[in-house]
C-alpha cells in the first residue's frame, strides 16, 4: 500500500511524494502544513467494485476498513496539532488522470505516479488555500 502526497504553495503544485500509510502521522508532524485536504473514504457509503465471491467481498471490506482507519488518523492528528482538515469524497476528486492529462491540467512536468496524481487532484479545488493534499 502506498499513499500519495501533493504539496501546494501559493496555489502552485510544488512537490509530489509517495509514502507508506504508517508514515502519514510522521509526515504531517514533520511538515506542519497550514491545511490538510485528503481523500476521505468515510464520506462514501459504497465501494465501486462488486466482489465475485464472499471471500473477495470480505477482503474488500477489510481493505476499506483499513483506509477508513487512516482517514480517522489524519483527522485526529490534525485536530491535535490545530491544523485545519478537509475530507473529500473519493467521488468528489473526479476521475483518475494519466501522466499526460495530469500535466495538461496542473502544469506538472516532473515524474508522478497514480497515488501522487490522485493526491494532487484531491486538493486541486482547494489549492489556493492548501499546503498538503493526500490520497
Amino acid at each position: 500500500m502506498n499513499t500519495g502526497v501533493a504539496t501546494f504553495c501559493a496555489g502552485k503544485l510544488v512537490a509530489l511524494d509517495t509514502i507508506e500509510p504508517h508514515q502519514i502521522e510522521r509526515f504531517i508532524r514533520a511538515t506542519a502544513p497550514a491545511r490538510v485536504v485528503f481523500e476521505d473514504s468515510r464520506l462514501q457509503s459504497h465501494t465501486w467494485t462488486r466482489a465475485a465471491t464472499r471471500a473477495a467481498a470480505a477482503k474488500m471490506a477489510r481493505n476499506v476498513g483499513q483506509v477508513d482507519a487512516w482517514c480517522y488518523l489524519i483527522t485526529a492528528v490534525c485536530a491535535e496539532l490545530g491544523i485545519p482538515v478537509q475530507g473529500i469524497s473519493p467521488a468528489g476528486k473526479g476521475a483518475k488522470l494519466n501522466a499526460d492529462a495530469f500535466a495538461r491540467v496542473t502544469g506538472w512536468t516532473g515524474k508522478s505516479n497514480e497515488h501522487a496524481r490522485d493526491a494532487a487532484m484531491v486538493a486541486w479545488q482547494s489549492r489556493a488555500i492548501t499546503k498538503l493534499g493526500r490520497a
